[in-house]
């Protein structure tokens, strides 16, 4: 048993009244929509045409949103449907990021994820969804797909369908008859910066006009085809600083371990004030911070434990919380032994604090792999990147700390020397995301973003001149200054994070 929908074109006449019956039905909020119309035009006056997008939850058969859940708070159910329990959902917004289809929000009563459920409350009667009865030209159909005597199986089976991005690999259930394929993707779609019945909100009119400008830069045309006249609002960007404050501390957290371990034979571990003290309370420290920031990010932080004691073990965000845990752990033991409380080897401190500050470091590529809604996150050079960004932020924080506590010269010029080296890394790895052939139209222009778009100027200046020159001419010129080269290098670091997580939530879904 699949249920799914089927919605005609051909018959949609855009009245909003499946709209309206959802928001009724399910109380839904103002401002929030499980199922909205989007209206689309072709054509040059007076040879126009409108389309009538219908769009919503698709109940895929294999939802991102549920795999990336820490709370099991979406889940499918037996009969396809994909729900939601909103007294797991913990707000943290990674749903939205993994849907491709925009179809979750935050209800503004709850603060808890929402999106259609296919009014299951009614199926269970055995009612059909309301958006369903409501329609006057019965352009929406509903019903089980694995049933050849439904109508909605006949359906697929007799007429041409298609579905939204099907790239994906989502496996949506929800059919499109007699859909004019720019009307469904929004990369074929001209960005409206007005509607004719009604005014963007000013959040999300400033991100339309950034992505318009960055579109209107592309050689041979932005491949437009339609114009997007109407539409619902959407929340821009649902991760902000917090989530890129949250990688930049992280790298410093995992890094401090990772590069004290590699340049510890300078300085030794026990008993040495730098390496066996100052280095594990820095990570403790930014890892405390870390923690405060992904806690003040959720829209239900009084749930927070339940990522531990209801987590998922398929969602990296859940399995990032017990790296992290297990990180704080060995960074603990590390302190008590240089402490003196422990009388254990360092060395036997060594590799375990290597890979946990791999993983701790590491685990976001994978939490962000599994925001499949924005394609510029699915980079395969995002792991190494996130490695070499906590080499650089490790060994920066730590030449901030060693150079003010006059810590052997030796040790000292081994921190330049890796953070010099990660900084090359770093630029390389830059290079190689940003400036080569892209996987998609949607890639391309989020790098567009950042390198010839809107956030240019920060990442000209601020990434490159400031984060990855500056800190060599700071170190490398007469009157070295390590102390500089490092605060511009972590500061460079923090500028890219913040530019990395906007560019990636720039670009429209739905």
């Amino acid at each position: 048993m699949r249920y799914g929908f089927v919605i005609d074109h051909r018959k949609c006449i855009g009245c909003h009244a499946c709209t309206v019956a959802c928001k009724e039905e399910n109380r839904v909020p103002l401002g929030a929509f499980r199922t909205w119309v989007k209206y689309v035009e072709r054509g040059t006056f007076p040879d126009t045409r409108r389309f009538f997008s219908v769009l919503r939850c698709n109940h895929c058969d294999d939802a991102p949103c549920v795999t990336i859940c820490p709370t099991v708070a979406l889940y499918r159910r037996d009969d396809g449907i994909v729900d939601l329990d909103g007294r797991r959902c913990i707000g943290c917004k990674s749903c939205m990021q993994a849907c491709p289809y925009d179809a979750l929000y935050i209800d503004p009563d709850s603060h808890t994820a929402a999106k259609c459920h296919y009014c299951a409350h009614r199926l269970e009667v055995g009612l059909e969804p309301a958006c369903v009865i409501v329609c006057p030209e019965r352009a929406i159909i509903a019903g089980d797909l694995d049933d050849p005597r439904t109508e909605i199986a006949r359906t697929v089976a007799r007429e041409q369908v298609e579905v939204r991005k099907p790239e994906q690999g989502t496996r949506p259930k929800v059919f499109y008859v007699g859909a004019d394929s720019s009307a469904l993707s929004p990369a074929l779609q001209s960005p409206a910066t007005s509607y004719v019945f009604g005014q963007r909100p000013a959040a999300e009119l400033d991100l339309i006009t950034m992505v318009a400008a960055a579109r209107a830069q592309e050689t041979g045309g932005d491949g437009a085809i339609s114009r997007t006249v109407y539409d619902a609002p959407h929340a821009p960007r649902p991760w902000g600083f917090k989530v890129a404050s949250y990688l930049w501390t992280k790298s410093i957290a995992a890094g401090a371990l990772m590069v004290a371990t590699w340049t510890a034979r300078f300085g030794g571990v026990a008993g040495d004030a730098f390496f066996g003290v100052a280095a594990p309370l820095l990570a403790l420290i930014l890892l405390l911070i870390t923690t405060v920031l992904l806690v003040a990010d959720l829209k239900r932080p009084d749930r927070f434990l339940y990522v531990l004691v209801k987590g998922n073990p398929r969602s990296w965000l859940a399995l990032g919380a017990w790296i992290l845990m297990a990180y704080g752990a060995i960074a603990t033991l590390w302190l008590l032994v240089g402490l003196g409380f422990v009388g254990w080897p360092p060395l036997l401190l060594a590799v375990p604090a290597m890979l946990l500050g791999c993983a701790a470091a590491g685990y976001s590529a994978f939490l962000f792999g599994q925001a499949e809604g924005r394609d510029f996150w699915q980079s395969p050079l995002l792991l190494p990147h996130l490695l070499v960004a906590a080499v650089v932020a490790g060994s920066a924080a730590l030449t901030i700390i060693g150079a003010l506590m006059a810590t052997d010269i030796r040790a000292q010029v081994a921190l330049w020397t890796t953070m010099l080296v990660a900084l090359v890394l770093h630029a390389v790895l830059l290079f190689a995301e940003l400036g080569v052939a892209h996987a998609n139209v949607d890639v391309r222009r989020a790098a567009a973003l950042i390198t010839r778009g809107p956030m240019k100027t920060p990442f000209w200046l601020g990434v490159v001149a400031l984060g990855i020159v500056g800190p060599f001419v700071a170190l490398l010129t007469i009157g070295a200054i390590p102390i500089l080269a490092a605060a511009l290098a972590l500061i460079g670091l923090w500028i890219y994070e913040d530019l990395w997580i906007k560019a990636g939530q720039s670009i429209p879904l739905s």
